[in-house]
């Protein structure tokens, strides 16, 4: 039997086990058998909350597919109300180790829980080589790209995982599942590419939908919003150092990028339930 607690960040959903003293065989095999929905808990992947020798607690992600993510920016808002919670530690600011480096979390407590967490994503990489995108360019900023029988223009970001983001209008009407995995799946992009869709509403607003790599389009993004806003910025979009409002599918995130190069997130993290499921 596994324990498991169902929490999700603006909709994008997890199943998230505490492996602080336990251990969880074939996480990336659980992460399939528990994501589906209608036959199981259904969820967009799989969170563990484990033990870490540089930083406070350390997380591992894996999407529906079983594939491992190195970060997700709505999933570490979660652990960070997860160890809060349930009185594994009492810092409202603290460390979580990623596969993508240690990111720094602030939480703000309403009722002795927690409500919203403001998490330092770490600097933005702009460097196409190190997205990566198969390209010659040392950036990929506003780039035409045939995908499927239409052009695009792209401009790629890493926030310690790879997004494509696209400015469009009227982007409810767009059918992801469709052109969705044309994009994850571009020759351009060898570790494939998690794809937003961004209406820019104002110069501090923008919508966005996503596609997430190995789990499809999801409700929100963190990471993703964060790519938004730091693509919108380089495109002259958006103005930096100040903070933009993300509305997803799920609700609301902001994004502010810093002159530094960093960039700051803050979001909802919400419970949903505790469970305990058999996987053999």
């Amino acid at each position: 039997m596994v324990s498991f607690t169902k929490m999700h960040g603006l909709g994008n959903d997890y199943v998230y086990v505490n492996c602080l003293e336990n251990t969880l065989d074939d996480p990336a095999r659980f992460s399939v058998f528990v994501s589906r929905r209608h036959f199981c808990v259904g969820s967009d992947g799989l969170v563990l909350i484990l033990p870490s020798d540089t930083a406070d607690f350390k997380m591992r992600m894996f999407n529906a597919d079983g594939s491992e993510g190195r970060m997700c920016g709505n999933a570490i808002r979660c652990v960070g109300k997860y160890v809060y919670d349930h009185g594994l530690t009492e810092k409202t600011e603290l460390t979580v180790e990623t596969l993508s480096g240690i990111k720094t979390l602030r939480l703000s407590i309403k009722h002795d829980k927690v409500e919203l967490v403001e998490v330092d994503m770490g600097k933005a990489v702009l460097t196409a080589a190190d997205i990566p995108v198969a390209t010659e360019l040392e950036r990929f900023i506003n780039q035409p790209v045939m995908v499927g029988h239409k052009l695009y223009n792209l401009t790629c970001v890493s926030m310690g995982n790879p997004h494509a983001v696209i400015f469009k209008n009227e982007i409810d009407a767009l059918n992801l599942e469709e052109i969705g995995p044309q994009f994850e799946h571009h020759k351009l992009f060898p570790d494939r590419i998690n794809t937003e869709f961004v209406e820019v509403l104002d110069d501090h607003t923008l919508k966005m939908r996503v596609w997430e790599r190995g789990s499809g389009e999801t409700f929100a993004c963190g990471t993703g919003a964060c790519a938004s806003v730091v693509a919108a910025v380089v495109n002259s979009r958006c103005p930096r150092d100040a903070e933009i409002t993300v509305h997803l599918r799920g609700g609301d995130l902001t994004a502010t990028y810093r002159s530094d190069g960093s960039v700051l997130m803050k979001g909802s993290a919400t419970h949903v339930f505790d469970g305990c499921i058999d996987f053999e």
